[in-house]
């Protein structure tokens, strides 16, 4: 299901970013189960293979915890647990995607644990779809848009909902917030 390999994948990725290619229409894809989901592309900080992380005690499962990113300490969520789905043993194509997220405090760096990279689209703005409503079973705030891209469905991802709903839920997990 991967279009290209992981290596082609980061290096587009790179030079995207580093030639300033987007204007806010391409978005960075990758496997979660495989299933496809993306982010804007100008969130996307780097793409790192998985190397571990350091544990911090009493986080939820899919926090798995926090690495040094030249002197940063950032948080790694494990996106397939955070979605609800069973967890598996990371591989040779388990990449952390850094990325960049917007929150009430100003500007966020944290890592997405996720399968696979998998491409960068140009999708314009008349194929993205609104997610549909699940009447309340299933939360939806995180999902921005939904796209048909070469007859496969990608869901894209409100990365600062994400982090809303991490923070809000790992603040109630410690009985912070109510």
């Amino acid at each position: 299901m991967i279009e290209k390999g992981p290596r082609e994948v980061i290096d587009q990725v790179g030079n995207d970013i580093s030639l300033g290619a987007s204007d806010g229409n391409q978005y960075f894809t990758f496997l979660v189960a495989d299933h496809e989901y993306g982010v804007d592309i100008l969130r996307v900080q780097e793409i790192r293979g998985w190397n571990g992380v350091r544990q911090v005690p009493q986080l939820p499962s899919y926090i798995k915890g926090v690495i040094d990113l030249r002197g940063d300490v950032i948080p790694i969520i494990d996106l397939r647990e955070r979605f609800g789905m069973l967890p598996v043993p990371y591989n040779g194509l388990t990449v952390v995607v850094v990325i960049k997220v917007t929150t009430q405090k100003g500007e966020q760096i944290m890592g997405i644990v996720v399968d696979a990279v998998s491409d960068v689209y140009e999708i314009a703005p008349d194929d993205l779809k609104e997610a549909p409503e699940m009447n309340g079973a299933v939360d939806v705030n995180y999902i921005q848009h939904i796209a048909t891209v070469n007859d496969k469905m990608v869901v894209l991802l409100d990365i600062d909902e994400l982090l809303v709903i991490y923070r809000a839920r790992l603040l109630n997990s410690r009985g912070l917030v109510r």
